[in-house]
């Protein structure tokens, strides 16, 4: 059952605390890696064989494959997916960030060019369950963007990755999509095989093999965040229905078994009825099990005199998702400081975050909403900088440039500027 604790009676490492992976990884992952970098294919092939039951002789998904899949998944479903991407579409194009020049007209000219990256590899889960929702959020924001080549690889069960995947794949325009999942994965599009082409950045979330291979090749290539278990915080007082926070709480518990899901309140008599509410939904999930843990082991009720104290330790957890689950959200909206992405109002559960709405879904978790964003356009970009100045120009600043150069003690520095000045 749901732990319910008032503020300020229990301790804040108790009100603070956090689901921690108990997985010990790293050493497995690094082999892994090894394996991947030293043997390529084989490696892949072997792994495939291990963990997915699929005994390979090509990784590549094949254009029949591609096809099949689409035609399976139903046009019912390659609807509403097309409605979903047009949706993530209009929003991430507000992002697009344009390159600029500045000309003073004093010989001085600089400016800044905004670059798509040249290849980007996309990891989509295959586990526990399948995220074609994964698909378009990583891969639209890198389209829009300008990636040349955005690679996927996913796990298989038995050969076979889930047609849902590669029907959102198909919607979402991915170049070429591989047979094979894991931390092997990850160092495939870090280091490059016969048939996987190394990447520039890897996007996309993974259970705990995942993240500690997107850790350890971090340097090689880029990457978009270590990701956490998913979590939610709801933020509501007594003239919500106990019910709908419930089930909202839960639509991330069922995650896995770390998620965590927390509601903060100014009433007690409002969080026993989310924690009645709770036990009554837990049991009509398929995924039952999942939850409870979830549950049982991260679910929090914190009670608080008023909301403005709820808002608060909701910037201290920095939550992945925020709920505020109260009549006039936006009276509340400027106090939010800290949060991966906030849904308003009553009429807006978390749910429509992950599928529908067009703000992304991969966002930072674990706290690091304090320092970092969701993903968005910006994670496929880079900018380089250029500067121009005449001979004219450089002559009026040549004696500073030469002067700070000096104060650092690096005095070829300071000649490669006065060079110039003096042979005039």
């Amino acid at each position: 059952m749901i732990k319910i604790m008032k503020y300020g009676d229990v301790p804040n490492d108790q009100i603070f605390a956090r689901s921690q992976s108990q997985e010990n990884v790293e050493d497995i992952v690094i082999s892994i890696l090894n394996d991947v970098k030293q043997n390529g294919d084989s490696a892949l092939l072997q792994y495939c064989k291990k963990f997915d039951g699929a005994d390979l002789e090509c990784l590549e998904v094949s254009e029949e494959e591609f096809e099949y899949a689409f035609k399976t998944v139903g046009q019912d479903f390659i609807d509403i997916l097309n409605r979903a991407a047009a949706n993530i579409k209009k929003f991430h194009e507000k992002q697009v960030r344009n390159s600029f020049i500045i000309n003073n007209d004093e010989g001085i000219l600089m400016g800044q060019k905004i670059v798509p990256l040249d290849k980007v590899g996309l990891y989509v889960p295959g586990g526990t369950a399948s995220y074609p929702s994964s698909v378009l959020m990583n891969a639209i924001p890198a389209k829009i963007a300008g990636v040349k080549e955005i690679i996927m690889v996913s796990p298989s069960k038995n050969g076979v990755i889930n047609p849902v995947i590669l029907a959102a794949a198909k919607v979402a325009g991915i170049d070429r999509i591989f047979k094979v999942g894991g931390a092997q994965a990850v160092g495939a599009l870090a280091f490059g095989t016969e048939s996987i082409p190394a990447v520039d950045k890897i996007v996309g979330p993974g259970n705990a093999f995942v993240a500690e291979a997107k850790k350890q090749v971090y340097g090689k290539v880029a990457i978009d965040m270590i990701a956490g278990p998913s979590e939610i915080l709801v933020v509501a007082d007594d003239t919500c229905n106990a019910a709908f926070v419930a089930a909202d709480m839960l639509s991330q518990a069922e995650h896995d078994k770390l998620a965590s899901a927390v509601l903060v309140t100014d009433s007690a008599d409002f969080a026993e009825a989310v924690s009645k509410q709770i036990e009554e939904q837990l049991k009509t999930l398929p995924r039952e099990e999942i939850a409870r843990a979830s549950i049982d082991n991260n679910g929090k009720i914190i009670i608080t005199d008023n909301l403005k104290t709820a808002i608060n330790i909701a910037n201290e957890i920095a939550p992945e998702h925020l709920e505020l689950c109260v009549d006039n959200p936006f009276d509340y909206l400027d106090s939010i400081r800290h949060a991966g992405s906030v849904f308003l109002g009553k009429n807006c559960p978390e749910a429509l975050g992950d599928y529908f709405a067009g703000p992304n879904h991969t966002l930072p978790t674990s706290g690091t909403a304090k320092f970092s964003s969701p993903l968005s356009v910006d994670d496929f970009i880079k900018k380089y900088q250029y500067t121009y100045f005449t001979d004219q120009a450089l002559s009026k600043v040549a004696d500073d440039v030469a002067a700070f150069a000096s104060a650092e003690g690096l005095d070829a520095h300071a000649r490669s500027v006065t060079i110039r000045t003096e042979e005039k």
